[in-house]
């Protein structure tokens, strides 16, 4: 009887599974999903099982390759969430900072002037959940919620209710 390799792998039947992959490997299959900050792959093949040498090792080796950039790919993220979501700036910085990258990078993102995207995001919030006839105070503590400043969520729920006029 042939003795299997350690880096092979068996199923539960008896048979022969392909050897397990690297930390490297591993890491690339996981970027062709989705893109990924290095702190979050990091995370990833450590839960997996990689000796913490193997994962830098693999993760340097990305960066080296440029397929791993915190910076692109924060700022990216970033970009398409203001563009084309509902959520307030506060909620992209707290997905952002979920996501692994370091808040001064995704602070770098934020543009200086935000009141107006803002409005417009909380306005549609609005638009989805209630009727313009709608107790200002329930639509104000909604949008206070989802993390729009009070500010905005004034002036949305006024511009929103005089649409109803």
């Amino acid at each position: 009887m042939r003795e299997i390799a350690p880096a092979e792998e068996t199923q539960a039947g008896g048979g022969r599974r392909r050897p397990k992959k690297t930390a490297l490997m591993y890491a690339v299959d996981l970027l062709a999903r989705q893109e990924q900050s290095s702190a979050k792959l990091r995370e990833k093949l450590r839960r997996k099982g990689y000796e913490e040498e193997e994962t830098e090792a693999a993760i340097a080796r990305l960066i080296e390759k440029h397929y791993l950039n915190d910076a692109d790919a924060c700022a990216r993220q970033f970009a398409f969430l203001y563009e084309e979501s509902r959520s307030s700036v506060r909620q992209i910085t707290r997905k952002l900072l979920q996501r692994g990258f370091p808040s001064d990078l995704v602070k770098s993102c934020i543009p200086e002037d935000t009141y107006e995207r803002e409005k417009e995001a909380a306005h549609r919030v609005l638009a989805l959940k209630f009727k313009p006839s709608a107790d200002p105070r329930k639509m104000m503590a909604s949008l206070y919620q989802k993390g729009f400043e009070s500010s905005v969520c004034r002036a949305a729920v006024e511009d929103y209710a005089q649409a109803d006029d």
